[in-house]
């Protein structure tokens, strides 16, 4: 087999006179044994202390796994995680959507750069990961752990494939505890809640509660909802496009999935939507489609050329609704003057630009389960309850795949009432 052991401080003939190896000037400097001659494997040396037979074990492992196309070079796996990830791992990610691609580099930044970054790759172990799921469970929610974990995961899987490491260290754990996501439970809200929340905005917005429980749609969806969308003749809304917020600039792209729909709805909300508009006629909006970044090339300059749409809502200085604007200025102020949520916390902030200034800043309750999808679930709580088909209802509310609906809305479907029983009956009768 190719490959040989050289030892750089003894010559490699004896003397003729002694029959010995003689001192080489390197005697006692450096590493004194060298691995070398192995097609594809670079070089390496051992210490005096690691011995010959040291270098015989890693010239036999090399001979191997080069023999099979498996070898691996421990050293390429000192890179440091960090380094890793921002020189190889992340410049060749292309998720193709800018809002997955930004919440995907928050994940990475924020929950594993940090903490294990300064790590080479080979020495992130069971220790390590235990160390860093300790850290991660007491600043972030399940949730957000089980994706933290997964794209970890991914990292080092890339990181074999780069033939710098051999075994990705998060797979196949059985020691650590693994963040899990929490189930999501839709909660349908009651009408009286519903209209205590409307009442408490300002009467420019209350139409987007109208169009969340009364057609289901998404809060992007409803500030990207255009005039053109609405089929007052066959009584339904045309769900084509979100305003999204990419970095801190908005988009417009199809709704989530990419999915288009048309969702049916009654009288009541097209008159709403009718009294809306002549109080407050529709706006020329202008937005960049998918992806607010300049184009670097032709395509993507094709792809992202900028829409125009004339939305049914705007915001209050004109332009398309930010939906973190929303949340913090209208949203959030109803649920807690519908008493919902509690009031917000008061304080005092410093202005940046204008010392001795200051402003105040309201911090309202986080609470996922009281957000503006609520109204979303109320839609399809109604829909359920008057028997919809599962199919339809999951066409309208613009989900993948009916089981997706199920197995969120599956404890809001009327309990059986015995149509089943009675089938089974007329179907045994007759039969002696």
């Amino acid at each position: 087999m190719p490959g040989y052991i050289e030892d750089r401080w003894m010559t490699k003939k004896p003397d003729p006179a002694t029959g010995k190896k003689r001192r080489t000037e390197r005697w006692g400097k450096g590493k004194r044994y060298r691995v070398a001659g192995i097609p594809g494997v670079k070089d390496r040396s051992f210490e005096k202390l690691e011995g010959p037979e040291g270098a015989k074990a890693w010239l036999a492992k090399a001979q191997h796994e080069s023999t099979s196309g498996e070898f691996v070079d421990p050293r390429r796996g000192q890179m440091l995680l960090k380094d890793y990830i921002e020189q190889e791992w992340w410049p060749r990610r292309d998720y193709g959507n800018p809002t997955t691609e930004a919440t995907v580099q928050g994940r990475v930044w924020t929950h594993i750069v940090p903490h294990l970054g300064h790590h080479p790759l080979n020495a992130v172990k069971t220790k390590q990961l235990g160390e860093w799921l300790k850290t991660l469970k007491a600043t972030a929610g399940g949730g957000t752990g089980n994706e933290a974990w997964r794209y970890l995961s991914a990292i080092f899987q890339a990181a074999i494939d780069d033939e710098r490491i051999t075994r990705n260290p998060c797979r196949r754990q059985t020691t650590l505890r693994i963040p899990t996501r929490p189930p999501a439970k839709a909660r349908a809200w009651p009408k009286e809640r519903v209209l205590a929340v409307q009442a408490a905005m300002d009467e420019r917005f209350q139409l987007c509660v109208d169009l969340g429980v009364g057609a289901g749609l998404r809060s992007g969806e409803v500030f990207g909802l255009a005039v053109e969308d609405i089929d007052f003749d066959g009584q339904g809304i045309l769900v084509r496009r979100q305003v999204k917020k990419v970095g801190s600039k908005l988009a417009f792209a199809l709704p989530k999935g990419e999915k288009t729909r048309k969702v049916p709805v009654p009288e009541y909300l097209l008159r709403r939507i009718e009294d809306s508009l002549s109080r407050r006629p529709a706006q020329s909006v202008t937005l960049p489609w998918k992806d607010p970044r300049p184009p670097v090339t032709d395509r993507e300059r094709e792809e992202r050329a900028p829409r125009t749409h004339s939305l049914i809502l705007t915001a209050a200085r004109g332009g398309a609704i930010r939906r973190d604007g929303f949340d913090t200025r209208v949203w959030k102020p109803a649920l807690a003057a519908a008493g919902i949520i509690p009031p917000p916390v008061e304080t005092r902030q410093p202005m940046k630009h204008r010392p001795g200034v200051f402003r105040t800043v309201l911090t309202f309750k986080e609470s996922r389960e009281e957000g503006f999808h609520a109204l979303r679930h109320t839609f399809a709580s109604v829909q359920l309850d008057a028997r919809e088909p599962i199919v339809a209802v999951s066409t309208w509310l613009g989900h993948a795949d009916p089981s997706i609906t199920l197995r969120i809305y599956a404890h809001m479907m009327p309990e059986a009432d015995g149509r089943g029983r009675s089938a089974m009956q007329n179907w045994f009768e007759g039969i002696p």
